[in-house]
């Protein structure tokens, strides 16, 4: 099936402003051809250190909805979001739709690009979710501690780390005295509070995923969480996995005994400090490795999407990657997938 194509049309001046400043998050006017009409978005740059990089990554505001275009520059298969995200739908966690898509800027081709749908108002309405609070993990002082990372240093708002995208300031407090509460309360109390407070069914999940799938990234970062509307609970939701399936976000090949089973943050470390919850979280690890987390499920996924885009590819002349590179990775995820498997079976014994 063949790639569509989206093309940006943008001012110079628009373009200046944005190249001005790479790391800037406000947004310039721009438009999008659709069926050979003009639609005005908003558009900036995204992502981390891939800022930098020649070829950037995009978000686009189009008709009130976010659309991430990644040129997925660290990852030599361009499929390693999409693989995790489609992972995460199939064991049960809400994550971001993704399509391959070629792009252009002015009528210049920017190559093979990755379409994600962004965590917005809409991706919740789309799945019948209600939600009183959004907010994005930016960086890793989002680690669900009262210090900064790798201190003892307090923070200075147990806020910092994090960009709220719905909800009023009340939910922000909400969040941080919920951060607040994991940290003071022990044993009994703290374990109620968190049936109370934490939909650890979907915790437990989403911690899976990211130890599976072998996102390092992702336990102090690059994740959303939403507070649901009548539950009363958060839930969290992944991104930015393209430093997964064997490769680190840098696009070099890591061992797959990188991240450990039991993740790293504070969260996680006091959930399964109980026995009952470590128990469960070790019963859907078994179940994800015998149904989801296969060479036989997920092989034939990654020949499809690498097969999809394949020719386009190997016509692309923006990407740093060798074709020889790309042709290699379905046999990359494949090794990762196997001996990933032996590593945490080989975990689970001690769990």
């Amino acid at each position: 099936m063949p790639l569509i194509t989206r093309n940006i049309v943008i001012g110079r001046k628009q373009l200046e402003q944005l190249e001005k400043n790479v790391w800037s998050e406000d947004y310039v006017r721009a438009y999008m051809l659709v069926h050979g009409k003009k639609q005005p978005v908003r558009l900036r740059y995204r992502g981390g250190h891939t800022r930098e990089y020649p070829q950037k990554s995009y978000e686009i505001v189009r008709k009130g909805k976010i659309y991430h275009y990644n040129a997925e520059a660290d990852d030599p298969s361009m499929i390693r979001n999409a693989l995790s995200f489609r992972f995460f739908r199939n064991i049960g966690v809400p994550s971001p739709k993704t399509k391959h898509c070629l792009l252009t800027l002015n009528g210049q081709s920017l190559g093979v690009y990755l379409e994600i749908e962004g965590v917005d108002k809409l991706f919740f309405q789309k799945r019948g979710i209600a939600v009183r609070s959004l907010f994005y993990a930016g960086n890793d002082y989002a680690n669900f501690s009262l210090t900064k990372p790798g201190t003892q240093i307090r923070k200075k708002s147990l806020f910092s780390g994090y960009e709220r995208i719905i909800g009023g300031k009340k939910e922000v407090e909400q969040w941080k005295s919920f951060i607040l509460k994991l940290n003071s309360l022990s044993g009994r109390q703290l374990l109620q509070y968190l049936k109370l407070k934490l939909d650890i069914a979907n915790y437990l999940h989403w911690l899976a995923g990211a130890v599976l799938t072998g996102n390092y990234d992702g336990f102090d970062q690059n994740y959303a969480v939403y507070r649901h509307k009548t539950k009363l609970t958060y839930r969290m939701i992944p991104w930015d996995y393209e430093g997964t399936w064997g490769r680190n976000c840098y696009g070099k090949k890591v061992e797959s005994d990188l991240v450990k089973v039991t993740g790293y943050n504070v969260l996680t470390r006091k959930l399964l400090a109980y026995p009952a919850i470590r128990k469960q979280y070790k019963k859907l690890l078994v179940q994800l490795l015998n149904r989801h987390f296969t060479v036989r499920q997920l092989d034939p996924l990654v020949r499809r999407m690498t097969g999809n885009i394949a020719t386009y590819i190997h016509k692309d002349g923006n990407r740093k990657w060798s074709r020889a590179e790309f042709d290699g990775e379905p046999a990359v995820i494949r090794a990762y997938i196997k001996e990933r498997r032996k590593r945490v079976k080989a975990a689970l014994q001690d769990l």
